[in-house]
């Protein structure tokens, strides 16, 4: 072929990240040999497809790693065939990838300390050290035998890279050389791009950590797929984890009880479908807004309504994260976001108690369902990190027709095979749902168009017709056997557009519904006191009856009397912390400001009248994230 189109030097670069696949395989195989008492796998066939897994994740680290050897291999320069040329590129090939490849020696022995691939985090804590040199010398003397590994692995790299080689190639055609050049180019970003996301998908984000968990069996095996340069990379600028110290542990248990245990008996488990709605804040419920004296209100859930009459709800509540996989960790485990979701951490992989597992130790059958493509947004690899028996997604559903193209399949023929799927279970049985459809692009199926309000703006008709999905859902499981001995939650992960001012303020951008419905109406009221998206979890595991300790920030909302109503929201930013009559507005090492409870645009600060009632709301809020943060750098967030 005509060497104007450059295709040696394609295949020359292809075999140099071949290169960096295979190491990246022999320090997989080395890590399990280290540690295979703590990862027991079957089989050599378990290893593999373990292994076939993490070339994802292989990807985006080499990908990373070589971005800059990339663009000097395939820019057309004419000179990228010369001697001198190609030295240059060795170094700028070389230095990166070992640098990269090294980090994953550093698991052979730290994984035994942390259970975990090291992360920013783990480097940070080792900068943290003032005796860095005397370790770094007694880690060289206990593990001298990882150090040799590496070399040897270095000197064999080097060794085959400079076993294929490119002759000086001259006389090109330039217009063929520029024309396809660039056309090589362009295919070769686009590759690019997908390699490091994970994929080209347009509702799946770029993959993270909690991946590694979505098609393994055993959460330790996601530490064979992974690798530590990736987990590195992915958890950079992430770490905004760090020990804290200054409050009192009597003020934190007597403010929190972060360890519960409820004595409720319970005869009969009752059967629990946790409704997680796609951004429909509260503004968009007229039942949650009788109280809140907005003129002219209109809202647009005529079956959330009427299920309301009939329920537990809380029209005081608030999300504690802002975006759908914080609202996961905090309604699922109780575990809210702060400037970092949690679940894009370091330390999401850890052992956690959490709704699921304390549902799987009373034997229920516990199902998660999304209809949105398996993997989007990290639903699927943080379901099986807390333990979900089932995980129902596109994929399971098998009909595109019902695909609305973008985000999932809507909402009303997905809720239909939900009640399917749930009916087949065993009682007592768990389902999540999570819904996709009101989401931008806030469009509808084409059938339903102008059945409902157009509303004031683009989300109010999909607000509509989720409630009508949500009606059929209803009328479909209220024919079952198992619909009478069901509790129903339902709530949103975060909010959405906002219509009327009183939610334009800084407070209510946070707003959602939290609702739980009976069908025999054991459940029933309407309570205003505060309440927050991690009191779901301890209140499910009250009415359940699970009678041992377990870890929680939130409490009961139908029985606790000793825990003090309260609620958190972040903005990224800062943290508001409300209660009794105030709210508190923190950084991370600041105290901004005091407003009054009722002041949800924070326009008035009281910091400086210096209340008894102001310093006990900023020894709580530095309280809970001083317990927070240290329970789960220290792997401490269970009871047990």
């Amino acid at each position: 072929m005509d060497k104007s189109f450059r295709i040696q030097e394609y295949k020359i670069l292809a075999y140099r990240l071949l290169l960096a696949y295979f190491f990246y395989f022999v320090a997989r195989v080395i890590f399990y040999i280290y540690n295979q008492d703590l990862i027991a796998i079957d089989s050599i066939g378990g290893f593999l497809k373990l292994c076939f897994l993490g070339l994802t994740f292989d990807t985006t680290a080499i990908l990373y790693t070589n971005l800059l050897f990339i663009f000097l291999s395939v820019i057309p320069l004419l000179i990228n065939t010369s001697r001198s040329y190609q030295k240059v590129l060795f170094w700028i090939y070389i230095i990166p990838n070992l640098i990269a490849f090294a980090t994953n020696f550093i698991d052979f022995a730290y994984y035994r300390f942390t259970f975990a691939r090291a992360s920013m985090a783990s480097l940070e804590s080792i900068n943290n050290e003032p005796n860095k040199s005397g370790l770094l010398f007694s880690f060289v003397g206990d593990y001298w035998h990882i150090f040799l590994l590496f070399a040897i692995c270095a000197y064999f790299w080097i060794k085959l890279y400079k076993r294929k080689s490119l002759a000086p190639i001259q006389g090109y055609n330039f217009i063929k050389y520029f024309s396809f050049s660039i056309v090589a180019f362009i295919v070769i970003g686009v590759l690019i791009v997908g390699g490091i996301r994970g994929d080209f998908k347009h509702s799946t984000r770029p993959i993270t950590l909690i991946d590694a968990s979505r098609h393994v069996d055993m959460p330790e095996y996601a530490n064979i797929v992974l690798n530590t340069p990736f987990s590195i990379i992915r958890t950079y600028g992430n770490n905004n984890f760090e020990k804290k110290s200054g409050i009192p542990e009597a003020v934190i248990e007597q403010a929190f009880h972060p360890i519960k245990e409820y004595k409720r008996e319970v005869d009969k488990k009752p059967n629990i479908v946790l409704i997680i709605l796609e951004s429909l804040s509260r503004e968009y419920i007229g039942s949650f807004n009788t109280d809140m004296g907005i003129k002219d209100y209109v809202g647009y859930t005529p079956f959330i309504d009427s299920l309301a009459a009939h329920s537990l709800i809380f029209p005081n509540a608030y999300t504690n994260g802002r975006k759908s996989i914080h609202a996961m960790s905090s309604i699922l485990a109780g575990i809210p976001s702060f400037k970092t979701a949690y679940t894009s951490s370091p330390f999401a992989t850890q052992k956690t108690q959490s709704l699921i597992s304390g549902l799987n130790e009373m034997g229920y059958d516990t199902s998660f369902f999304h209809g949105a493509p398996n993997g989007s947004m990290g639903f699927s690899g943080y379901a099986n990190i807390l333990g979900f028996d089932h995980y129902y997604g596109k994929t399971e559903y098998n009909n595109d027709e019902d695909y609305d193209g973008i985000w999932g399949i809507w909402d009303e023929p997905f809720l239909g095979y939900v009640n399917e799927e749930l009916s087949k279970k065993q009682e007592p049985f768990m389902g999540t749902i999570f819904t996709v459809t009101s989401h931008t692009p806030y469009i509808i199926p084409e059938k339903y168009e102008g059945k409902f309000p157009e509303g004031d703006l683009a989300m109010h008709k999909c607000v509509g017709y989720t409630d009508y999905a949500l009606k059929t859902f209803f009328e479909a499981a209220a024919k079952e056997p198992w619909f009478e001995n069901t509790i129903f939650v339902m709530t949103a992960d975060h909010t959405n557009q906002i219509y009327y001012d009183e939610y334009l303020k800084m407070v209510n951008r946070f707003a959602v519904p939290i609702l739980f419905y009976s069908p025999n109406e054991s459940l029933l009221g309407v309570d205003k006191n505060l309440t927050m998206q991690i009191d779901i979890y301890p209140t499910l595991m009250d009415l359940t009856g699970y009678n041992k300790p377990f870890r929680s920030w939130g409490r009961s909302l139908v029985s606790d009397s000793i825990q003090e109503p309260y609620a958190i929201a972040h903005n990224g930013s800062n943290m508001m912390f409300m209660q009794d009559s105030l709210i508190g507005v923190f950084s991370k090492d600041d105290t901004l400001g005091f407003y009054n409870i009722a002041d949800k645009g924070l326009t008035k600060n009281l910091k400086s009248e210096q209340t008894k009632a102001m310093s006990e709301i900023q020894q709580k809020a530095r309280g809970f994230e001083q317990d927070y943060m240290n329970r789960i750098i220290d792997g401490e967030l269970s009871a047990q």
